[in-house]
């Protein structure tokens, strides 16, 4: 399977997408306003200890003070080491390895929160989850520091190997390997991009986390909470880091301060792979070359067709979502129980696709077309847990169930793609979703530098809708004036009270001559 990072970088706004054979599996967006923190590490000071709710609420300089479990708080080291160990293995990054997703049912913490913190006591913490709606940020105690062959876990001094890494006596060599360079007791997790790797390699990696995580501590020496002590690296180079060097096989990028930003970035990390990093410089826009925009369209409806003639409804709730399975137009050929097996197998890979892409997390139902056949259920069940393999996000299945539903859950790392790019609905208040008025904005926006060349004047007319007028001489004046830079020409916006919010209209109007 070839794989494909394909990067729109804007200023205002950047666009990751990991391409699989061609179809965008995995898409990732930062906006310059978004509080993009998952990895920070902050000095915090302790709010609140709740030991009714073994929890605390830690104020680290954001708007919403950040909540932390007594399961992600510093106690005994061979805690952590249990959790880390608990399954054999380790997986790459601290959220997977250290942190529970859901650390409320844990049972295995015997010191209570009253006794390991309290009120306005310091705390250096690193951010697992970022804000998400009401929720405030959730954090650790337990660091880690990320690079492309090792993560430091500077307190623990467990030594795990990426499960990615099969090979038993590549595993072996490569924890005798850390083991012997590691000074001090701190802990390193394997990364799937270190197998194969020379010693010198990894000792240099190895000497390049210590030294920053020394740096982490004197800053939180020298500063009072709260304070930001290290900010995780931009969204395009963590692709690259993650996913660049043993993900995907070549990445194309369409900015050239960011493609010098990486290339920059891989002479220091993995000079081998700066010949897969490509450069685009042609007029069309890149997500257009790809044929991304269609998909990432519908990744945001709510009813996705399938080939067949079936369709899958996809619903969020407060607590989890729904996935309904339909044969829609679908007949078959030959028998009831053949047509909603051809059904429910094409609907899981589509599931699983469109799992990825909008980032779906927590509990999911899928509510599959009932089988009256055993057999069947479990050809379904089988392909769903084989498609999932693909998905780098932790995933628990459970088989079907006597209602004929299969639930699982999926670690939720960030907020969902619907989330990202869609805001509530003020038309029926809160009870489905509109693209937003930023959105709608960066699609204008895109709109004019696709179809410039088809106007030749010195001005372009935009009407839109009041609201979107409002937001473009308001917040987003900036881009406004951005693409009057990029496209040379005056651009007028004229609102249009009968226009829809997502309609817009792009005309030519020349100047008047003087006098």
């Amino acid at each position: 399977m070839s794989k494909q990072l394909v990067i729109n970088a804007a200023g205002h706004e950047t666009r990751v997408a990991l391409l699989e054979d061609g179809t965008v599996a995995e898409f990732f967006v930062v906006r310059k306003n978004d509080q993009d923190i998952a990895g920070n590490i902050y000095k915090g000071r302790v709010q609140r200890v709740l030991p009714g709710m073994q929890s605390a609420f830690v104020d680290i300089g954001l708007k919403q003070a950040a909540f932390i479990h007594v399961a992600n708080i510093i106690g005994k080291n061979e805690e952590f080491d249990r959790l880390l160990t608990r399954n054999g293995d380790s997986e790459e990054s601290l959220a997977d390895a250290g942190v529970k997703d859901d650390p409320c049912d844990d049972g295995q913490f015997e010191t209570p929160i009253e006794d390991l913190i309290r009120d306005n006591q310091e705390l250096m913490v690193q951010v697992v989850k970022p804000p998400m709606g009401t929720k405030g940020a959730r954090i650790t105690t337990y660091i880690s520091l990320p690079g492309r062959f090792l993560v430091l876990m500077p307190n623990s001094d467990h030594i795990g190997i990426s499960r990615r890494i099969e090979n038993e006596n590549e595993r072996s060599r490569l924890k005798a390997l850390v083991a012997s360079l590691r000074k001090g007791n701190s802990g390193f997790i394997v990364r799937t991009a270190a197998e194969g790797e020379q010693e010198e390699k990894i000792a240099a990696e190895m000497n390049f986390l210590v030294r920053l995580w020394e740096k982490v501590n004197v800053r939180f020496n020298e500063t009072s909470a709260p304070a930001l002590l290290r900010q995780e690296i931009p969204v395009s180079l963590r692709a690259v880091r993650d996913l660049l060097t043993y993900e995907a096989d070549k990445l194309v990028i369409d900015s050239a301060a960011d493609y010098e930003a990486i290339i920059s970035f891989l002479e220091e990390f993995a000079p081998n792979r700066k010949s897969s990093v490509e450069l685009y410089s042609g007029a069309e826009p890149i997500f257009d070359v790809y044929n991304l925009e269609g998909d990432l369209s519908r990744a945001l409806k709510k009813k996705i067709w399938l080939k067949s003639g079936g369709y899958i409804v996809i619903e969020h709730t407060e607590a989890l979502v729904a996935i309904d399975v339909n044969t829609g137009r679908y007949v078959g050929k030959h028998n009831l129980e053949e047509t909603i097996l051809k059904t429910n197998l094409e609907a899981v890979k589509e599931i699983v696709c469109q799992i990825r892409l909008r980032d779906i997390g927590g509990i999911i139902i899928i509510d599959f077309i009932d089988m009256k056949k055993k057999s069947n259920q479990d050809k379904v069940f089988s392909a769903l847990k084989e498609a999932l393999k693909k998905d780098r996000s932790k995933t628990h299945v459970l088989p079907v169930s006597e209602m004929g539903l299969i639930q699982m859950t999926r670690k939720r790392s960030k907020k969902s793609l619907n989330r990202i790019l869609c805001e509530s609905c003020f038309y029926c208040e809160g009870n489905g979703y509109l693209i937003s008025k930023q959105t709608i904005c960066y699609n204008l926006y895109r709109e004019v530098l696709r179809d410039i060349r088809d106007f030749t004047g010195d001005q372009l007319t935009l009407r839109v809708n009041p609201q979107i007028a409002e937001f473009l001489h308001g917040e987003e004046n900036h881009l406004m004036e951005s693409l009057e830079r990029s496209v040379g020409k005056q651009i007028v916006i004229y609102p249009n009270p009968q226009f829809h919010m997502e309609e817009f209209e792009i005309y030519e109007q020349a100047k008047k001559p003087a006098g």
